[in-house]
């Protein structure tokens, strides 16, 4: 952390409260449409290609501007530029609710990541800058406790929406929380800058940051889709068709590691000319700061894995509606909310990095638990009690490794650095949804293959559209597959009525067992992931006590 010492704000409370709010929107805006995809492709007549560019562009654009966002606000303000982030995003959701056409809302999405790449950073430097001490601690797991709550709460929010009234308002529903946010921030979040910076924006950094950070994640977004080597057949980029025998995915990473590693070189290169940088390289060499992003790539990776290959099991194996698969996990909210109340009692007597491995240890054991436990009888209340411990260590170490990551960073470089660990994170989870969602699908279609060689009376040309309709579907079509099957049956001559039910119910019984064996590797493998993630920390250096902490002065630092 900076030498200089930082005057406790009297608004910062309040203020923390509209930044959490504002970081929440971002969350719980991205569950809330899963839940309703199903509804929009059906209502505007999506191509499957249109739903996965729908997300995947808030993705690629989100990512790509995190580290920009975060120095644009470091030199101009960050409160500024956390309203602007706002504005964008609550203008991006009446467009969205609006849409009537794909591109519309495409184009709407790609406007949300640019308004969520501005918050972020910019919120997290915020509050690095606003607490310092055992405040900062307390900050951190208010603000951990809230998004962690938010992105259990999403689902549900997101099916009520869409079921009582339609998809629309699952955008819609931002715009009275950008409203209250606007008004908050204005009111109660101090103006804060790096008044030590040198002026003017690294544009070749810009670029080559943005555009590599866009192409490695949509390496990641479109392996499944395009192939990760071998290009799948009749595959079309941005609508031109693939002439070549190989994925454009194994292009799009070349061109990230050329383009990063140029950015890594201009970046140096700009330092010791004494130029403006978009990332002071410096940062990677504080101890906590490095050692602590890593982990917490690690850990998103394994957790928003989870969290990919959870509702696909529970809507695709278990055959339950959007709501009340958002109903179950709102269990993971419980357990964030109410554990949150005590981290910073827990921060005190275990120190930031003891919480943070108490926490992940407890998200091992609670994903372990549910691969253990899961199968197409188990009561429901045994996944609840799983995903209330779940969600207790997410509670107990998002928060507080944010606070260990940022606890030595100059003030200054807060939007830097908030940036650049948000990237981290954002990486991670596209890794973990790209890696885990694969290892799902793939264990999903090769063990329903050979189920299916078990089961009479499917004819062998068959067989393989069932496979690809199960796979493509992430499981999703499984609670219609038996209707499907017994129509085919009853038009194949010499199939009875009642042998194409049997089988139909036999396919039924295949498929839902193939999605439980393949959640379940799927899910020790995110448990695995998340124990990496673990191991990780002990790497982090010693977190100085809240003592060692300045807490008082005259001149607030980095702020007008």
């Amino acid at each position: 952390m900076s030498t200089e010492q930082v005057t406790a704000d009297p608004r910062r409370w309040k203020a923390l409260a509209f930044i959490s709010l504002a970081v929440s929107l971002i969350i719980m805006d991205a569950t809330v449409v899963n839940v309703a995809v199903p509804t929009i492709i059906q209502d505007l007549g999506l191509t499957a290609s249109d739903a996965e560019w729908m997300n995947s562009i808030y993705a690629l654009v989100f990512a790509a501007l995190l580290i920009t966002a975060g120095r644009v606000g470091d030199l101009y303000g960050r409160k500024k530029l956390f309203i602007i982030g706002v504005v964008v995003f609550g203008i991006a959701s009446v467009l969205a609710a609006l849409s009537d056409t794909a591109s519309t809302l495409i184009f709407a999405r790609l406007i949300q990541g640019v308004g969520g790449a501005m918050i972020m950073p910019t919120a997290l430097s915020s509050i690095n800058t606003l607490f310092v001490g055992r405040e900062r601690g307390i900050a951190f797991a208010v603000w951990g406790g809230t998004i962690g709550g938010m992105a259990a709460v999403g689902p549900l929010v997101g099916g009520w929406l869409t079921t009582a009234f339609s998809w629309h308002w699952a955008f819609l529903i931002n715009v009275p929380v950008v409203i209250i946010v606007l008004i908050g921030a204005g009111m109660f979040l101090r103006e804060t800058r790096d008044v030590h910076a040198r002026r003017g924006l690294d544009f070749a950094g810009i670029l080559l940051s943005s555009i590599g950070l866009a192409a490695f994640v949509f390496g990641l977004i479109e392996g499944l889709r395009y192939g990760w080597w071998e290009a799948k057949e009749g595959i079309e980029v941005l609508g031109v068709p693939w002439g070549l025998e190989v994925s454009p995915v194994p292009f799009a990473f070349a061109l990230a590691i050329i383009l990063l590693t140029i950015f890594v070189l201009v970046e140096r290169a700009r330092g010791r000319a004494d130029k403006p940088v978009l990332l002071d390289l410096s940062l990677l060499h504080i101890r906590s700061f490095s050692f602590g992003s890593i982990a917490a790539l690690v850990v998103s990776l394994g957790e928003f894995g989870l969290l990919y290959a959870l509702p696909l099991f529970l809507q695709g194996g278990l055959g339950l509606s959007a709501l009340d698969t958002g109903i179950l996990i709102v269990w993971l909210a419980l357990g964030t909310f109410i554990i949150s109340a005590r981290t910073p009692a827990l921060t005190r007597r275990l120190g930031a990095r003891g919480v943070v491995r108490l926490g992940l240890a407890l998200e091992v054991i609670a994903i372990i638990g549910l691969g253990v436990t899961i199968s197409l009888d188990t009561n429901t209340w045994v996944y609840a009690g799983w995903l209330f411990l779940y969600g207790a260590g997410v509670g107990m170490a998002t928060a507080q490794l944010t606070s260990v990551i940022l606890i030595d960073v100059p003030v200054q470089q807060s939007g830097q650095a908030s940036g650049l660990q948000s990237t981290f994170r954002q990486v991670g989870s596209a890794i973990g949804i790209a890696i885990l969602g694969s290892l799902l699908v793939t264990s999903l279609g090769s063990m329903f293959s050979s189920a299916l060689d078990d089961v009479d009376g499917i004819p062998q040309e068959s067989r393989s559209g069932l496979v690809m309709a199960i796979e493509e579907s992430a499981g999703a079509a499984i609670p219609e597959i038996s209707a499907v099957v017994e129509d085919q049956l009853t038009q194949v001559p010499g199939v009875s009525p009642e042998a194409a039910a049997e089988a139909a119910n036999d396919v039924q019984r295949a498929a839902e067992q193939s999605m439980v064996s393949a959640a379940r590797i799927t899910m020790l493998s995110a448990a695995g992931v998340v124990f990496l993630g673990l191991l990780a920390t002990f790497a982090l250096p010693r977190v100085r006590s809240d003592e060692d902490e300045a807490e008082t002065a005259t001149t607030p630092a980095g702020s007008d």
